[in-house]
């Protein structure tokens, strides 16, 4: 036998230790990721409750939603509608298509600009575009002149 031969006593063979440090690059990268998505939602939350004055929980004021239209909400991942004059909806800013956000509100749907699927502005329902079911309703209350996720 030569003297270069390995021996198993002598330490770990070199697969294991590129195992290892791939694991632990993993690990890092999945922490830093979370890190970051904790901070973006204490940002978030703080500057919602700090800035503009509005509390957890407000969304709008029901003058910022337009008669026969609707507001998305990215952040709060909802959108806002007011179907006819005083009556307001909330849905899911989701696309059940393949879950892109959707874009906007315009003629009385709501649209996602990933498929252009359209959704109704009254009940969620599918319009058109390749989705099959309806966005989810969301609650909400309106309370004097607020809009807030119940």
């Amino acid at each position: 036998m030569s003297s270069a031969s390995f021996h198993p006593a002598e330490g770990p063979a070199r697969r294991t230790v590129f195992a290892a440090a791939g694991a632990a690059g993993l690990t890092v990268a999945l922490s830093a990721c979370g890190g970051d998505q904790e901070a973006a939602d204490d940002s978030a939350g703080a500057s919602a409750s700090a800035g503009g004055g509005k509390a957890k929980g407000v969304l709008a004021a029901t003058a910022d939603i337009p008669e026969g239209g609707g507001k998305v909400f990215s952040d709060r991942k909802v959108v806002v509608t007011q179907p006819s004059a005083g009556e307001f909806k909330a849905f899911s800013a989701t696309c059940t298509h393949q879950g892109c956000a959707v874009g906007g509100v315009a003629d009385g749907v709501i649209n996602c600009p990933c498929h252009n699927s359209d959704f109704s502005i009254s009940d969620g329902s599918v319009k058109g575009g390749p989705a099959r079911k309806p966005l989810p309703p969301v609650a909400i209350t309106v309370d004097g002149d607020s809009i807030l996720l119940a």
